[in-house]
């Protein structure tokens, strides 16, 4: 008898809608309530354009100023869903910027690539192999599901049905290469637009050098000066060195503290003038004698300023608090663009350049790092990470014991009275593997990136796609691989290492069919439930209630603890990336998964672009350079289900129709060559035209512009600002500036909002 699969999916799938359900109304009656408004609307406030409703509310109704008491209002609960999609994309972009344009039209991609396949792959697939009905005539023999009643498993060996699959699979690739070029080609063009239609920003002119040669008698500044002075005579304009200062900073963050603590004191006092706040100077205020807290922290404040004074001159007279790393500035962006695409000496590892991150994406702490040691770095990490890979897969392989009870009645025959029951069966295998395999992996993006920042990489931006890298091998081996292949734990993990890697594809194309139902309860959990809390963001607002009561003491603590949380490239890339190949395997092997993935798509859609327009504020702008990575993750997706229906059919006995799949992986492989030459180098290169039709223009039409003013302080380490700058470097740009045009506003303001930004022609293409 088969195993009841229909019962199992329905009843992962009624939990997870109602779970669904339940978050969704949870969150349109949470988002309405003035207590919580900087938890749901946090981006408006940075922006500046959105005050606390609770300030609003009239003096005499307490109650109004946590609960919303517009009975109107609670009829309206779900508008959301319609004004997240009311914003155009030219809108979109000044509002939030290219990058989660770019994040959000993965989502389209998806939707354009899946949906016309999936009405395709119904019509045809499932009447298809519906019609043998194979697996009936050997259910004595094996064990199957009803699922697999409709993939391809249930078609004989040898059909010439298999003929239908085979000319599918090529009508996918060559609709799914089609969208990828369009989407490809759309998203460059648009970039560059993007570029061209800023404003001038300091890391167009900027160029970041390492590796400087040994320098004896002299130092690193005179060093840059003297290079850069012989080598680009016209057009360098100076350099702002770097400085190893974290002592300095622990002082700052102290004093940021010690500064909290006297605002809140000085309220204190303004709200009840008739009496002095007092506090023991003893072991946190609990001992010692009592002294006035306004006096007492002044002082304090005053002695620290002492330190951090001495400790600023002793770094700047320290030679060896000086990395061996500069920010190169020049007086056009030609001249950076020359500089940071060219070998600068004839020692091909001296004098090494790359285009200087934005302000805001530097990533500080790694700018130390001695350049010798990252090729070290480098290689201690894939090892590590090539250790981690197969060290996951013990909980992918305990997952899947889960998933398989009968397994696990085998190895705990005393959970049979329990497990057999029907409620419990439905729920353990429809429910619970997807949640315990989620659970599994929100672990892995921490790690990763930990990794990734010991690589070195230089820039917020790099470390994310680094570690999306990493995750995204992670999912295709430990979630995808290890799934399929470890359905009974260890035995078939065993049998596969021992057999001929020309095997391999066979063995997992032959189990792929029969895991549809797990990866359909996994999309419902990670692409409906859980998309479905990322909008409730439960956890943000019980640590925001908690903070709000016990913590905050100042407007300035209060705006600290609701910081706008920012899209997690590193979790969210790799996750759509599995959706991507589930989509292209199974397509054409078990076509029921599609509608799910669709789902997913359209929902995940909806909510991050609600996410993004009210929630998320980016760090940093990369200007989609993330693009050139998801296309070449699609790209190893489309490769993987070439590889993988090719083993299935060739244990089909379809010796005519199996050779004709040979010339997909090549096609393939060759199309993403092309995509990469045309595409890529407008994502990692800029070109010498382009920079200089920028430079006449800005001459023309500002024709008395100082650079050297304006590049003055666009880099300068944390150490140069004065405190009060560097505390708003340390919240990350968490107040909105008036002047967004100059350089040090890119540190500390989102510059999407500055009226000094046109997108009025990004998106007439």
């Amino acid at each position: 008898m088969g195993l009841d699969s229909l019962k199992e999916i329905g009843a992962s799938a009624l939990t997870n809608l109602v779970t669904t359900f339940i978050f969704l109304l949870a969150f349109a009656f949470l988002r309405i309530q003035p207590a919580n408004d900087r938890v749901y609307f946090s981006k408006w406030y940075v922006l500046g354009q959105r005050s606390s409703p609770a300030k609003n509310r009239t003096k005499n109704s307490s109650v109004g100023k946590f609960v919303n008491l517009n009975l109107c209002s609670y009829f309206t609960v779900f508008n959301w869903m319609p004004k997240a999609l009311m914003m155009r994309e030219k809108e979109l972009v000044e509002h939030a910027g290219f990058d989660s344009f770019a994040f959000l039209r993965i989502y389209i991609l998806g939707l354009k690539i899946f949906f016309p396949i999936t009405i395709l792959v119904l019509l045809v697939l499932i009447p298809v192999n519906v019609y043998h009905g194979t697996l009936l005539k050997l259910q004595k023999e094996i064990v199957f599901s009803n699922i697999d009643k409709l993939s391809i498993s249930n078609v004989d060996a040898g059909s010439k049905l298999l003929w239908v699959h085979l000319l599918l699979e090529y009508l996918l690739t060559m609709w799914t290469c089609f969208c990828l070029y369009k989407e490809y080609d759309s998203i460059a063009s648009l970039r560059l637009q993007f570029q061209a239609s800023q404003h001038r920003r300091a890391d167009q002119f900027t160029v970041l050098v390492r590796n400087f040669p040994h320098i004896t008698g002299g130092t690193i500044s005179k060093c840059v000066d003297d290079y850069f002075q012989r080598n680009h005579p016209d057009h360098y304009l100076g350099h702002q060195a770097v400085y190893n200062a974290n002592k300095f900073a622990k002082l700052v963050k102290k004093k940021k503290k010690l500064k909290n603590w006297l605002d809140y004191y000085c309220l204190k006092f303004e709200r009840n003038p008739d009496k002095r706040p007092t506090i023991k100077k003893r072991c946190l205020g609990l001992f010692g004698e009592r002294v006035d807290s306004i006096e007492s922290y002044k002082e304090r404040i005053k002695e620290l300023d002492k330190k951090l004074a001495a400790e600023k001159e002793m770094v700047l007279k320290n030679p060896k608090a000086v990395v061996p790393v500069a920010f190169v500035t020049f007086d056009s962006r030609w001249a950076a663009a020359i500089c940071a695409q060219t070998q600068q000496s004839r020692n091909p590892t001296r004098w090494l350049t790359y285009w200087a991150p934005e302000p805001r994406d530097v990533y500080w702490k790694n700018l130390a790092i001695p350049f010798v040691s990252l090729g070290i770095r480098k290689i201690l990490m894939s090892v590590a990470a090539f250790a981690l890979l197969f060290f996951y897969m013990i909980p992918i392989a305990f997952v899947q014991t889960i998933a398989n009870l009968e397994t696990l009645e085998k190895y705990a025959p005393f959970l049979r009275p329990v497990v057999e029951q029907k409620v419990i069966k439905s729920f353990l295998q429809g429910f619970l593997p997807g949640l315990a395999l989620k659970i599994f992996m929100c672990i892995l993006p921490k790690v990763l990136m930990i990794m990734s920042k010991v690589e070195g990489h230089f820039s917020l931006s790099a470390l994310e796609r680094r570690a999306a890298d990493l995750y995204f091998y992670f999912i295709v081996i430990d979630v995808f691989m290890g799934s399929i292949v470890t359905g009974t734990a260890f035995e078939q993990l065993k049998s596969l290492l021992h057999q001929p890697p020309s095997q391999i594809p066979s063995t997992v194309g032959v189990s792929i069919p029969m895991k549809a139902t797990f990866f359909i309860t996994y999309i419902m959990v990670d692409g409906w439930s859980s998309i479905a809390s990322e909008i409730l963001r439960i956890t943000p607002l019980v640590i925001y209630s908690l903070k709000n009561m016990f913590l905050v003491k100042t407007d300035r603590d209060r705006a600290k603890a609701m910081k706008p949380p920012r899209i997690k490239l590193t979790d969210t890339l790799p996750t759509i990336q599995l959706y991507f190949l589930l989509g292209l395997v199974y397509a054409v092997v078990s076509p029921i998964l599609l509608p799910f993935i669709l789902v997913s798509f359209a929902f995940a859609y909806l909510v991050y672009r609600h996410q993004i327009i009210n929630v998320y504020n980016q760090k940093y702008e990369s200007a989609g350079a993330f693009w050139p990575h998801v296309h070449t993750q699609m790209v190893i997706s489309l490769l993987i289900s070439h590889i993988l229906l090719l083993g299935l059919l060739s244990t089909k006995k379809a010796a005519y129709s199996t050779p004709l799949l040979l010339a997909l992986p090549l096609l393939t492989f060759c199309f993403h060559k092309y995509c990469k030459s045309r595409f890529e180098p407008a994502f990692r290169k800029q070109s010498l035209e382009e920079a200089m039709d920028k430079d006449i223009k800005e001459k023309a039409t500002e024709p008395s512009i100082n650079l050297k003013d304006y590049l003055a302080d666009a880099y300068l380490h944390p150490i140069f600002h004065s405190i009060e700058e560097t505390e708003m470097i340390d919240i990350e740009d968490d107040q909105s500036q008036t002047d967004k045009g100059s350089p040090r506003s890119n540190i500390v303001s989102s510059p999407y909002s500055s009226p000094k930004y046109s997108f009025d022609n990004v998106f007439d293409a």
